[in-house]
């Protein structure tokens, strides 16, 4: 089921499961099920399931969007999403990179001198596989339990483990960066059942501990996507904390330190109205070009880590049930 903030004071279960239905149903009214993208020359024989980052966007369904509608759906445990999650599904198994990694529109994108020509002075051109959309990739289908998946699952985990930093984090391509790719590494980790004291985590853990502020929250600026201090700004940040938060609940330290500060963190910085606020850029379109603030982020991280946090609390098993 999916994880939910609801309680004595919260929305009325009922009113919850009729709003899941219709976004469910909304969401697979979506899915791109007949047209076949520029995605389809390395796959001619692959038949389409994604979703797009717009609505209207067949051609360029990315399976970073898909795999996470794919999760929401298998939570959701409506039967009729069946069908959908399983052309997502194979879309996505069809999208692995031969190198065991997911790029989020195209496979095997990753010829690099193309980069060096003349007109591509942004150094973006490609779509190469990268460790934050394999991490989704990875914890769909580990949610999903397949066991002719595992496979599939096990090279995208090698890849992951190759991709680590020299400091435990991982670059994160798509949002403000070390702390989000780590985030995401961490949550796939545990969606495939690694063990919570692997090398790789435990580095990771004592990286995210290294750059947590003096105030308890977490906070990256996106001069690291130019070789700037990794993990680290001039302030804490709603989403970026909630990240490094989310990062080591996945990693098995509900109750370590760190969190519990994260966590007064962030209640110390709702205001009346049950809003966070955060003005600097937190996702990214082209690495040292153009950066992107997505709204929604300093909202419903937060939320989702806060109640994350208090479910664990009552759990058998203190462990997270799923990655994302």
């Amino acid at each position: 089921m999916i994880e939910a903030a609801s309680g004595p004071n919260g929305i009325a279960p009922e009113k919850t499961l009729a709003a899941l239905k219709k976004t469910s149903a909304w969401l697979r009214s979506k899915q791109i099920l007949d047209v076949k993208g520029d995605w389809a020359i390395n796959k001619p024989d692959l038949a389409p399931g994604g979703w797009a980052f717009q609505y209207g966007n067949d051609y360029y369904p990315d399976v970073d969007d898909t795999a996470v509608v794919g999760m929401l759906l298998h939570r959701e445990g409506d039967p009729e999403n069946a069908e959908s999650i399983e052309r997502a599904r194979q879309w996505i198994i069809g999208m692995q990179s031969t190198n065991g990694g997911w790029g989020a529109f195209d496979i095997d994108n990753n010829k690099d001198l193309l980069n060096h020509i003349p007109f591509a002075d942004h150094g973006a051109l490609l779509d190469p596989p990268t460790a934050d959309v394999t991490a989704r990739c990875v914890s769909f289908l580990a949610q999903l339990g397949n066991p002719e998946d595992e496979p599939v699952i096990q090279r995208g985990l090698a890849y992951l483990r190759r991709e680590q930093e020299a400091d435990g984090s991982w670059f994160g391509r798509w949002g403000t960066n070390y702390i989000y790719g780590t985030w995401s590494v961490l949550c796939a980790f545990n969606a495939a059942g690694l063990s919570h004291d692997d090398p790789a985590i435990v580095r990771a853990v004592e990286w995210l501990r290294s750059v947590q502020q003096p105030d308890g929250g977490w906070g990256e600026g996106c001069e690291s996507f130019e070789d700037g201090p990794r993990g680290t700004y001039k302030q804490s940040l709603p989403s970026q904390t909630a990240w490094g938060a989310l990062a080591l609940m996945a990693a098995g330290r509900r109750d370590d330190p760190s969190v519990s500060r994260a966590m007064s963190w962030l209640a110390s910085q709702q205001d009346e109205q049950g809003e966070w606020h955060e003005d600097p850029y937190n996702a990214v379109g082209f690495p040292k070009v153009f950066y992107l603030r997505y709204h929604g982020y300093k909202q419903f991280f937060p939320l989702l880590a806060l109640a994350r946090y208090r479910n664990l609390e009552t759990s058998n098993t203190r462990r997270v049930g799923f990655g994302f």
